[in-house]
């Protein structure tokens, strides 16, 4: 049996607390998803007047983020430029905000932002992403 690193319920925890004090340094109200290395959520938080499109986009950025093993940055990048395969491309959300989360270069599970325009939901999954690798 190989051993595996895997994301726990606090390290979720930490994740958050880290976006989200990027977002309230920047007065931004967003919503948070963590999942698991399966896309199954393990952790959300929902800014109290964010609006609640932003739960489900949220949740899909990060179960993308790991489904695919990359930033959905990378989809935005991509149909930007007229590569529009990445539209067809099931469970792909073309949109900043969702990143893989790793540890030891094993994705774990990963992060989801939505509320604001997709560079700034990338801005806090960066920092979000900052806290796993600071533990």
């Amino acid at each position: 049996m190989a051993d595996k690193p895997i994301l726990t319920l606090e390290d979720a925890k930490r994740i958050a607390v880290a976006a989200q004090a990027e977002a309230q340094r920047n007065d931004w109200r967003v919503v948070i998803a963590v999942v698991d290395d399966g896309g199954h959520l393990l952790y959300l938080q929902r800014s109290h007047d964010t609006q609640f499109g932003s739960v489900e986009t949220a949740i899909q950025k990060a179960h993308a983020a790991v489904a695919f093993q990359r930033p959905t940055k990378v989809s935005e990048d991509a149909v930007q430029s007229g590569r529009l395969i990445h539209l067809a491309l099931p469970g792909v959300i073309p949109a900043e905000g969702g990143v893989p989360l790793q540890i030891d270069g094993v994705v774990v599970g990963g992060l989801g932002i939505s509320g604001v325009r997709s560079s700034q939901d990338g801005q806090i999954a960066a920092a979000g992403m900052a806290a796993l690798t600071k533990s």
